[in-house]
């Protein structure tokens, strides 16, 4: 019988932590970006801070939750360390709740909640638009049942008949410090291990009701369990930056001075608030009112030390950086700063990291373009072969962010996402892969600058005047696609990216034209005159890689080149502003060969792709080729034929 108790206890504290999970999960789904912005912007003071913390702690019913999102917050570099200390206060407040919710369990049969709740989440769980109030529902349900069911438990444990439990309680000597030590020690090891305060907690509420543990025992657990909870943002803060890791630490040291000084005044302290809550800890009974007690002990504590320690918060801050000291060594320059390969926070936190490192990969593509524009007038040797091999390096580490950050969100994708955040995913995927795009468009224009250099030939000074007027606009591209990429896309225009493409795109064609006419004249040589076209030629590719990311980060699924622009979301076409019709397939197959720029897809590919459940024949793909090359206009020449192999869409 007792074994049967014994698994009914496990299993009830299991669905209590399920519960839990699933709550807080759906009430960050449903937040989304908003629970982002209210951590992010309502932190403009320490008060504010601590406000906003506790708020958000009892939305998503975790302090561990809170504690987590806030050192994220802090390694993407969207909170200063003593904002994040603030935050960190008010989740302890937050937490009380938690407690409340439970000593309501043993006071008031809550059965009559759980199956409502069921029954509606069932109905809502089906419908796209309210899934995940659903899925809150039976969160509250999971919840408010495991605190039925170990209310029953513990009942027909009948722990305060079992003279062994009760001889052994009564022989601990309360009034010592050294059990009240041995407690506190106990409450943090367990919270360590089972990371879930909750569920100590449940554990230690259950034992005061019965009778069987003394409040003072059961106090000094709750007091561990503060100390243990904070080891689930320390675990999660290994392997991030130097910030997160301070604030993770902040936690500790908060909840450690607070247990400091409570246990100075542990026995008066303790019996005010027994006082407050109406028990009298020298009589035997009145077990109904321990989950009471406990529950106010937590909020006087957390409550009290953060009206303490709020005022002393650059004091902890100095404190945290003389034990976490920066480090002297320089990083790597491929290193991430933002993304630590310990740190996964909750999965909608997570996007925000990766957008900050894209933010940073971008910063890094635009001093690489730089580093270009710089080496196309460098004359000085040493110092012309010094910045080239810093492109070079460059152009690594543009190809090592890309996998690092499709690597991270590739393991966030495996989570529970909201639908808004699955798609911004798939927008940071495209933006990252043409962020690479521009790495390997500026290494091609060093290495044709190079070529330039070792042919011993140089370019007239009026060729000069336009590849800078080029590079000028590409500058101003990069330039507005940083403002894209680093602000909200609320308030951003795709119109502005849009307006320097035409123009980058106009002067492409007019010098091209120049160049053809000067060559025919006989300025300049063959080698020179290709060598100044290949610049031009590139420096509006990379234009049109900058205008993808902004696309990309703006939402609009576009694949665009040149002139030709294809809508993946409305299916449409047009060329130079001209709208063009087009078949299923002939789209798809459009797309199929943009999508895959300069690389030849043979006719079996294109047929698996375009054709999956239909045999056809070679023949059927050259049809739609043929067909696709007469709609494209002045485009067509860009679908190129590999004989005996299959097709590409050419840049040149």
């Amino acid at each position: 019988m007792t074994i049967n108790i014994l698994f009914r206890l496990l299993g009830s504290l299991a669905l209590l932590i399920f519960g839990m999970k699933m709550m807080s999960e759906a009430l960050q789904k449903m937040a989304g970006p908003k629970l982002r912005h209210i951590l992010a912007r309502m932190t403009t003071n320490r008060f504010t801070g601590m406000m906003t913390g506790a708020f958000v702690t009892c939305a998503v019913q975790s302090s561990s939750a809170t504690t987590v999102m806030t050192v994220s917050f802090v390694s993407a570099g969207l909170l200063t360390l003593s904002q994040a200390i603030s935050v960190i206060m008010g989740a302890n407040i937050g937490t009380t709740l938690t407690a409340w919710i439970m000593s309501l369990g043993y006071n008031i049969d809550l059965t009559m909640v759980v199956f409502p709740a069921f029954m509606v989440g069932m109905m809502l769980i089906y419908k796209e638009r309210h899934k995940y109030i659903g899925d809150f529902l039976f969160g509250v349900a999971f919840l408010f049942w495991s605190l039925v069911m170990l209310s029953t438990a513990g009942k027909d444990l009948d722990l305060e008949h079992n003279a062994s439990i009760m001889n052994f309680f009564a022989s601990v000597d309360t009034s010592s410090y050294v059990t009240i030590l041995i407690s506190l020690a106990v409450g943090t090891i367990i919270t360590c291990i089972v990371q879930s305060s909750a569920a100590v907690m449940a554990i230690t509420i259950l034992l005061c009701s019965t009778g069987v543990l003394p409040i003072y025992m059961g106090i000094a657990l709750v007091m561990g369990e503060n100390i243990g909870t904070t080891a689930t943002a320390n675990l999660a803060a290994l392997g991030a930056g130097i910030d997160a890791r301070r604030a993770a630490m902040a936690h500790l040291l908060f909840n450690i001075f607070g247990v400091i000084w409570v246990l100075c005044v542990f026995y008066p302290f303790v019996d005010m608030v027994c006082q407050i809550a109406g028990y009298d800890p020298t009589q035997a009974g009145q077990a109904e009112k321990l989950p009471i007690v406990l529950s106010l002990f937590h909020t006087c504590f957390n409550v009290l030390n953060t009206a303490v320690l709020i005022g002393f918060i650059p004091q902890i801050e100095r404190a945290v950086k003389l034990i976490i000291k920066d480090n002297p060594q320089k990083e790597s320059v491929s290193r991430l700063q933002y993304i630590g390969k310990g740190l996964m926070a909750t999965p909608e936190i997570s996007v925000l990291q990766a957008q900050k490192e894209i933010v940073h990969f971008a910063e890094r593509m635009q001093r690489m373009f730089g580093m270009v524009t710089t080496l196309l007038d460098e004359r000085n040797k040493k110092e012309f072969e010094r910045q080239y091999n810093r492109i070079a390096k460059y152009e690594d580490i543009a190809d090592n962010m890309e996998i690092e950050i499709a690597t991270y969100l590739d393991k966030v994708s495996d989570e529970h996402l909201s639908d808004d955040t699955k798609r911004k995913i798939r927008h940071m995927l495209r933006q990252i892969g043409e962020l690479e795009s521009i790495g390997d468009a500026n290494f091609k224009i060093a290495r044709t600058i190079q070529h330039r250099k070792d042919s011993r030939e140089d370019f007239s000074e009026l060729q000069y005047t336009h590849l800078h007027d080029m590079l000028r606009l590409v500058n101003e591209a990069i330039t507005q696609m940083m403002v894209v990429v680093s602000g909200r896309r609320e308030d951003l225009s795709i119109e502005a990216s849009k307006e320097i493409e035409h123009e980058i795109n106009t002067l492409r064609d007019q010098l091209r034209a120049e160049s053809q006419h000067d060559f025919d004249q006989e300025e300049y040589s063959y080698t020179i005159g290709s060598l100044y076209v290949d610049i031009i030629n590139d420096c509006e590719k990379l234009g049109d890689y900058v205008m993808n990311v902004v696309e990309a980060r703006l939402g609009k699924h576009f694949l665009t080149f040149q002139g030709l622009q294809v809508n993946l979301d409305r299916k449409t076409v047009t060329i130079d502003g001209t709208p063009t019709s087009l078949t299923p397939t002939e789209f798809e197959l459009l797309c199929l060969l943009l999508q895959n720029r300069g690389q030849v897809l043979s006719r079996q590919e294109l047929m698996d792709h375009l054709w999956a459940d239909v045999i056809v024949t070679d023949r059927t793909v050259n049809v739609n080729i043929t067909r696709l090359r007469k709609k494209l206009g002045a485009y067509a020449t860009h679908i190129v034929n590999r004989q005996g192999y299959g097709y590409l869409f050419e840049d040149n």
